[in-house]
């Protein structure tokens, strides 16, 4: 059989790509549609402050994050199709519960629940999509379309949520949801392989309680800080448990005979660097993402509609990096691509220092579309690494770490926002509000551009002597 051949996905490999990269799209689009709807979700059930209303994001959140290890070793027990198909299933039920809320506590019980089944499918479908693609090329273009996928759900998200919520009503976004996820359980159950591997081992509790305790302090504190302060007594005892409880976990984890995460597996170097590159590149975009919403609606004066539709500059290039990432990664190697994306990503985000405070939307579709190009090679790179060269009763567990990033990316978001708030309260007294946000975002991309360079330029010096280039 020709090289070329042996690449080929085939058409049952399509099929089970598509299905499992609508779990991806689906969990991409739940975290980005509703954010756009919320005034409209305030108004129509009652919700009385800013602060309750923002349960209704956190809500899916806080469980999508603190359950990923819980369920990466719970899929290997159970098996992995059995949970996912479990998932999609639960996350429909929810979304259809979500759109018919009459309630803010019904609302926000049921994004508690597309949360929980979120953390079911994120790992369970990288799993699945690395026992269905074998290492190297395939692999490489499956995890490739999947990194364009969810990119692509959050910014159709985003601009979707608006068109919706302004021709239609909030209660639709919820209903696409449940429609995709029935698209995506009728693939599941049809098309996904029946075979898998199952561990017959025992749950390690102590491990799961407190990695879930701490991931679910740590996650709601950075959520939070913001709006309770970063030395209030909420985000404080919050981020101290947070430490308390993760410390506790990997005390635990040494001595327990099946621990939920090995501990092997987490020093790997693939794993650990891999992991850290992966939370730069998701964490600087995902922040640079939140300060180009608020460039374009408090600078520029857009409305929140027209912000959605200039993040699709970024959607499109996201589209394209992930369809060259597998080409790129032939060529270049998994590490050499992680480094420039990074590099890509770094330039673009760097940049937009120059966004002027007027007609700045030439020079934002081009640094934001650099940024999504970039970002796309990147999360491909670090997931492809992060999952070569393991055992198939790993993969639960490094699909499971593949996605912790995203969540724990947060702490970007919030690192860039303090600076931006930092910036602007300094300069207040001194020039306009406009300037003084204008000068503030500028400081924190300059920041996330430089905190981008910095991990392409350790990329080679930590992988270059562990990661396995297979092309």
């Amino acid at each position: 059989m020709r090289a070329g051949e042996a690449n080929r996905l085939g058409s049952r490999g399509w099929l089970i790509l598509f299905t499992l990269c609508g779990a991806t799209f689906m969990t991409g689009l739940d975290f980005s549609v509703v954010t756009v709807a919320l005034p409209e979700i305030g108004r129509d059930l009652g919700f009385t402050s800013t602060g309750s209303l923002q349960w209704v994001a956190t809500a899916c959140l806080l469980p999508t994050a603190s359950l990923l290890p819980l369920f990466s070793r719970v899929s290997d027990i159970v098996g992995r199709r059995r949970l996912f198909i479990l998932g999609v299933a639960l996350f429909g039920a929810f979304s259809l519960t979500a759109a018919l809320a009459t309630g803010p506590a019904l609302l926000v019980a049921a994004r508690a629940g597309q949360g929980t089944s979120a953390a079911m499918i994120a790992p369970t479908a990288i799993a699945l999509m690395t026992a269905a693609f074998p290492e190297g090329a395939q692999r490489t273009r499956a995890l490739g379309v999947n990194g364009a996928v969810l990119s692509l759900g959050f910014v159709l998200g985003t601009l979707g949520g608006g068109v919706i919520t302004s021709g239609l009503s909030w209660r639709w976004t919820m209903l696409l949801l449940a429609a995709v996820g029935a698209l995506v359980l009728l693939g599941a159950v049809t098309v996904l392989p029946r075979t898998g591997t199952r561990v017959p081992a025992r749950l390690d509790v102590p491990g799961a309680v407190l990695a879930s305790i701490g991931l679910f302090a740590l996650v709601y504190g950075i959520s939070t800080g913001a709006d309770a302060g970063w030395g209030g007594p909420s985000t404080s005892a919050s981020l101290a448990l947070a430490s308390l409880s993760l410390t506790a976990f990997f005390l635990v984890e040494r001595r327990h005979p099946a621990p939920l995460i090995p501990l092997g597996l987490l020093n790997r170097p693939t794993v650990k660097w891999s992991g850290l590159l992966g939370f730069i590149t998701l964490g600087m975009c995902g922040g640079t993402t939140v300060l180009l919403s608020l460039y374009m609606q408090d600078v520029l004066g857009y409305s929140p509609l027209a912000a959605g539709a200039a993040f699709l500059a970024e959607g499109i290039t996201a589209l394209i990096g992930g369809t060259l990432a597998a080409r790129l990664i032939a060529a270049r190697g998994k590490v050499g691509v992680m480094a420039i994306g990074l590099t890509v990503q770094g330039l673009g985000t760097g940049a937009m220092v120059l966004l002027p405070a007027q007609d700045g939307l030439p020079l934002l579709l081009l640094t934001s579309s650099a940024m999504g190009f970039g970002h796309v090679l990147t999360v491909v790179g670090f997931i492809t690494t992060m999952t070569s060269g393991l055992r198939d009763d790993e993969q639960s567990t490094a699909g499971g770490l593949s996605q912790l990033p995203q969540f724990l990316g947060g702490i970007g978001t919030a690192g860039l926002a303090a600076i931006v708030a930092a910036r602007t309260e300094a300069l207040s007294s001194t020039t306009g509000p406009v300037a003084a946000t204008l000068t503030g975002l500028h400081t924190a991309t300059l920041t996330a551009g430089v905190i981008c360079l910095t991990g392409a330029a350790l990329a080679m010096p930590l992988l270059r002597q562990h990661a396995v280039d297979t092309g």
